[in-house]
């Protein structure tokens, strides 16, 4: 029984090793070990304008048109800044479509002297934010607009901006889109004004997309397994999301019409999404536009127009980071971008007990340290078993080592003796195994929320701790992580065979080489945790004259 606990920790711990250099094998772009897929693009083609060739939308709305990609006679095309406290977006006048998103409040991850772009439209990364109309030769993503005039930055003391492109009369219709942003927010409104110029009567529809390249975000946290791809919402099937593996083999099976709900790109720390007020019908669309080019959005019918006729639309593109309460205010669902894998049931309250927590304390660091500390109370009886069960382990051990030594070739006989010894001891092998077992998804989840968790990012803690999302630059709180292993090992019962003896030294040695590249805030989360089992250990071990 004592080798069979063993093996069962040994497979779990080998298990999550796996996984873990799986993860970096992905994170450094290398293949997968695991159902390896096809290479990512390492650029998006300069010649794929986003959404240049689509493919037909999914045949749920009978007639709907296909999001245009011919594009019209070339015309002066001009890059526009707008600037607000939150933002500095890029805008393209063909189509006034947005470019480029800088947030202002956020720092690259790779480079802590530029500011964090979210969408950009160049030879190395094209996401981007469209809208247009269908129906007819209308206005749409491809057509040349005009700046109206007015200011580009919100100046101090305004609350607001607002910034006007305006289509010529195209197909008997003109398109004047309005882009309102507000101090501190996010959220972008987006006023769609579509004017009857013609002398016959127009059914436009609007569409809204967000299209986007299918490589992997740079700087993500290693061996987090954070989704990027698109996702939607519907009150009636919740949240969707797809892997732009997914969409490339034809395996995407979303909701396709709806009247409420959103559209989204989600990537680590950030997400983009359009939003239209409940009531409005809609059609969900998720497609490959051309060779590692993928869109996400929605498709709304308009009323039919007569001469002369105009009728607005209003909408919010979201475009920043994953802050489960800003999200929440938003929209419903909304706060499920931030994606928390399977076990979003525990990470969620974990989540909002770490924000409560930092609300009274004010450090992110001291907060993950605080919430270590509950989360070993709460499970301190448990604990407090396990560990129990070890110490007694751990004082029969040169009982059960002389047992085995005497016994080496009568192997049924010593399995007879080993259970005899346990029994006479009153240890159960197991005990100190399914407490810990029990803890694991918890702490799994724990582990989730801190890497998932943009409030990280930028978070000092403690003198040269200034980023809980970054590694540790001078790799002191791994080599701390890497003695308090060793201490745990130390403290733990000694295996009778040499050999596993041995791999109980090594395995901690080699599982910490993999913290060297972990965030911070990860780090700091197991060093507390082990700190703590440390502490509660070698007190059951004193209380029990375990040396």
């Amino acid at each position: 029984m004592n080798d069979i606990r063993r093996t069962i920790l040994w497979v779990i711990f080998g298990f999550s090793m796996v996984l873990l250099w799986d993860k970096w094998q992905i994170h450094t772009g290398n293949k997968a070990m695991f159902f390896p897929g096809p290479a990512a693009t390492a650029t998006a083609p300069a010649a794929a304008k986003p959404a240049t060739g689509a493919a037909a939308l999914p045949a749920a709305t009978a007639g709907a048109s296909a999001v245009p990609g011919a594009a019209p006679a070339p015309t002066p095309r001009e890059r526009v800044k707008v600037n607000s406290d939150v933002f500095q977006l890029t805008f393209d006048t063909e189509g006034a479509s947005l470019v480029g998103v800088d947030l202002l409040k956020y720092v690259d991850l790779n480079d802590k002297s530029r500011h964090f772009t979210l969408m950009a439209e160049n030879p190395e990364h094209v996401y981007v934010a469209q809208t247009g109309l269908l129906g007819g030769t209308f206005p749409n993503h491809k057509t040349a607009m005009s700046l109206l005039p007015g200011p580009r930055e919100l100046k101090d003391g305004d609350n607001e901006l607002v910034v006007r492109f305006e289509s010529g009369d195209l197909g008997g219709v003109k398109l004047i889109k309005s882009f309102t942003l507000r101090r501190g927010a996010y959220d972008i409104g987006v006023r769609h004004e579509v004017v009857n110029t013609g002398t016959a009567p127009v059914s436009p529809q609007l569409y809204l997309q967000l299209v986007r390249d299918g490589n992997k975000q740079e700087g993500d946290v290693p061996f987090s397994s954070t989704f990027t791809g698109p996702a939607v919402y519907t009150d009636a099937q919740k949240y969707q999301k797809a892997e732009f593996k997914d969409i490339d083999k034809g395996k995407v099976d979303i909701e396709k019409q709806a009247s409420n709900g959103f559209v989204a790109m989600v990537q680590h720390y950030f997400a983009s999404a359009w939003l239209l007020g409940d009531g409005i019908q809609r059609e969900l669309f998720m497609r490959k536009v051309s060779d590692n080019l993928y869109s996400v959005g929605m498709i709304t019918p308009l009323n039919t127009l007569a001469p002369g006729e105009r009728q607005s639309i209003e909408a919010r593109l979201y475009a920043g980071p994953e802050e489960e309460k800003k999200l929440e205010a938003l929209t419903p669902g909304l706060e499920l971008v931030k994606d928390y894998g399977w076990l979003t049931i525990l990470a969620k309250p974990l989540y909002w007990l770490l924000d409560q927590l930092h609300s009274y304390i004010g450090n992110w660091g001291w907060s993950i340290v605080a919430l270590v500390v509950l989360l070993k109370a709460a499970f301190y009886w448990l604990n407090a078993k396990a560990y129990s069960s070890m110490a007694r382990m751990k004082a029969i051990n040169p009982k059960i080592t002389e047992m085995r030594e005497r016994l080496k070739d009568k192997p049924q006989q010593m399995q007879q003796e080993m259970m005899r010894i346990y029994r006479e001891e009153k240890v159960n092998p197991m005990g100190g195994c399914l407490p810990i077992l029990i803890q694991i998804p918890v702490f799994i989840a724990l582990y989730s929320v801190l890497s998932s968790s943009v409030e990280m990012s930028n978070a000092p803690w403690i003198g040269w701790i200034t980023d809980l999302s970054a590694k540790d630059p001078y790799y002191i709180l791994p080599l701390v992580m890497t003695g308090t292993s060793l201490l745990q090992t130390w403290l733990n019962p000694t295996p009778p065979d040499p050999m596993q003896a041995k791999m109980m030294w090594i395995m901690p040695l080699v599982f910490s080489v993999m913290f060297f590249q972990f965030a911070s805030g990860l780090v700091l989360y197991w060093i507390t945790n082990n700190i703590l089992s440390i502490a509660q250990q070698w007190v059951i071990n004193r209380r029990l004259g375990v040396n």
